[in-house]
């Protein structure tokens, strides 16, 4: 095992001064380019006045290009198709589901879109576009339950899709949650218990 040691050694000098010179020679090129685009810009360097207008409208023209392809794609809408708009959510509301779904957003959901869907969680700030605001009333309520069902499953950038990452069942027990971190605020759900109020009563009578 020793001497093998020794020829892998000695073959790795050479590839490590092999890449060495290889990104030397990369950042002198990529400081040649600078220097010459630079010098292009210079007045000192007399260039042709119309190229340099050239070179500086180019310049423009891609920052106004990217500038509008970004603000494109944080507005972009998204496309779902018309027949899972109209599906209708087949999970009851209950404390239990919600709960459940309450772990699974904490766990997949909250780090973006916040504790409490707003939209302000630690890594909101590292995505562009940035997670929404699910707490906006008015915007929610122009959304049903079948929109926010596929975007949940299918993602969009940066938001990953959870199709087969999460149950049906499970999608949809978001869904309702969803729903209520933008509806007003009620007593929470309790289960039903029978009505002994009426028996009492009548045996009292008895």
């Amino acid at each position: 095992m020793g001497p093998k040691k020794r020829v892998e050694q000695s073959e790795l000098v050479p590839l490590l001064d092999d890449l060495f010179s290889a990104l030397s020679f990369a950042f002198r090129c990529h400081n040649g380019c600078a220097r010459i685009f630079l010098l292009a810009m210079s007045t000192d360097a007399h260039p042709n006045l119309k190229t340099r207008k050239t070179l500086f409208a180019s310049l423009l023209a891609f920052i106004c290009i990217a500038l509008v392809y970004a603000a494109f794609e944080r507005d972009k809408p998204w496309v779902v198709p018309e027949e899972v708009k109209k599906l209708k959510n087949p999970i009851a509301r209950s404390e239990s589901t919600l709960q459940a779904a309450r772990r699974i957003y904490t766990d997949e959901c909250g780090q973006c879109h916040g504790e409490h869907g707003k939209g302000d969680g630690p890594e909101a700030m590292m995505h562009d576009p940035p997670p929404s605001d699910i707490t906006d009333a008015r915007h929610m309520n122009t959304v049903t339950d079948g929109e926010i069902f596929y975007q949940i499953s299918e993602g969009r950038k940066p938001m990953p899709s959870f199709k087969k990452r999460l149950t049906e069942d499970q999608r949809w027990g978001l869904v309702l949650l969803v729903r209520s971190f933008s509806a007003p605020s009620a007593s929470p759900i309790q289960e039903k218990k029978p009505n002994t109020g009426k028996n009492t009563t009548a045996s009292l009578k008895d």
